[in-house]
């Protein structure tokens, strides 16, 4: 019999999940960024890929179409009516998928959606720490970034948001947020789109997380935890950018919709037609059989990502007290702060912790310096694995660490 883990306050047990599927020779065998940016000896927990089978009703959709040499450009509303049936079943979301646009990826829809949305020299709130590519975006366009610091609690801070958003033209915001996986409430949305009316300022979401949310977590809510920001009153007027690539596991099949609330559908097509020219019509054809027909895959994967979460934080709490998990019910990432290992360890990691465990523990974590003020002395861990490459990591850490301690 395994050991009961708990999550949320209900119980799961230690049963194999689908992130126990693949061993770390098999994962080996990838040839993406996860597995070839660091040597061999590198135990890679840094970029969001998982490490999963992929769906089977994906693999067949995509091998059909190869078959078939279905490869030419996209075409057609069956992505955004897909997306639709999701948005529907899960969250109570009605999305016109005639008012939506098929674009290269989230990232680059972003930067498609504030090209109509604003100008160079205009200014955007982010909430940091953020999403790295946030800024590079918005450098590329040459818009001014302006920070809104998250609270203590990793949650939206009102007051901080409010005081810089009058002479702001867009406020930018990951809902769920990356990097603490913190889902925003339907209130705080609500708050949110409440203070941008009130400023004139308008909503772009990035919602690439959104399917990713805890079903532990939503059964002790009584609701879904993700709530869509164009389903909050006030925010009509925002665009969401949503794609299937990070809940299945898709994001080397390029492709994603800009979705906008009624009164911003002129906005969405007003997006240059040559934004529609990165899209892939494979991804296509991929992230619709995700959304259509691997929703059981979904589920396995979120309750396997409750069960990794407890248990890293668990064993991390056990092994170096002095780092905290931010709690999250959304994502598959881990928000750390190791700041408070200095007072435990006696070892100053400085702003980049995550420095220190690759150079003397041989794991790679994403460091949160990137993320803007807020990320110095964090790292952010990917929970997508299985919990014997956790254990190991965390194990890594507490080397790395007993490795810098002076020699008596």
């Amino acid at each position: 019999m395994g050991v009961a883990l708990p999550v949320y306050g209900r119980r799961v047990t230690d049963q194999p999940t689908i992130f126990d599927s693949l061993s770390l020779d098999e994962l080996r065998t990838r040839t993406s960024k996860k597995w070839r940016a660091y040597a061999p000896d590198v135990l890679p927990l840094w970029v969001a890929e998982m490490d999963v089978p992929q769906p089977e009703p994906v693999v067949a959709a995509v091998h059909d179409a190869m078959r078939r040499g279905d490869t030419g450009y996209p075409s057609g509303t069956d992505y955004a009516e897909a997306y639709a049936e999701l948005a529907d079943e899960r969250w109570g979301w009605t999305v016109d998928p005639g008012s939506a646009r098929m674009l290269t990826d989230v990232i680059i829809g972003i930067s498609d959606v504030l090209k109509v949305l604003t100008e160079p020299g205009d200014t955007v709130v982010v909430n940091t720490p953020v999403y790295p590519p946030f800024f590079a975006v918005l450098d590329d366009l040459g818009r001014r970034t302006v920070s809104a610091p998250l609270g203590a609690d990793g949650r939206i801070d009102l007051a901080a948001l409010e005081a810089v958003l009058p002479g702001a033209q867009v406020f930018l915001l990951c809902n769920p947020h990356n990097p603490t996986g913190t889902a925003h409430t339907p209130e705080e949305l609500a708050a949110v789109a409440a203070l941008a009316r009130t400023h004139g300022v308008r909503l772009v979401a990035d919602e690439i997380h959104a399917p990713i949310s805890s079903p532990a977590a939503a059964a002790e809510l009584g609701r879904p935890v993700f709530t869509p920001l164009a389903t909050v009153p006030g925010a009509e007027n925002a665009i969401s950018v949503v794609s299937a690539s990070k809940a299945w596991n898709l994001a080397g099949l390029k492709a994603a919709l800009a979705i906008g609330g009624p009164e911003a559908t002129q906005d969405v097509h007003e997006i240059a037609e040559l934004a529609d020219h990165g899209a892939s019509h494979l991804a296509s054809i991929a992230h619709v059989a995700a959304l259509r027909h691997a929703r059981g895959w979904l589920d396995e994967v979120t309750t396997g990502i409750d069960v990794n979460r407890r248990f890293f934080t668990e064993r991390l709490a056990e092994r170096l007290p002095g780092a905290t998990v931010q709690e999250a019910h959304a994502t598959y990432l881990a928000w750390v702060d190791c700041r408070g290992l200095r007072d435990t360890t006696g070892i100053p990691l400085g702003d980049d912790p995550a420095r220190a465990f690759l150079k003397r523990g041989k794991v790679a974590f994403t460091s949160g310096v990137p993320f803007g003020p807020g990320g110095e002395g964090f790292l952010r861990v990917n929970l997508a694995t299985s919990r014997a490459v956790l254990a190991e990591a965390v194990d890594r850490m507490v080397a790395a660490l007993a490795s810098q301690r002076p020699a008596r």
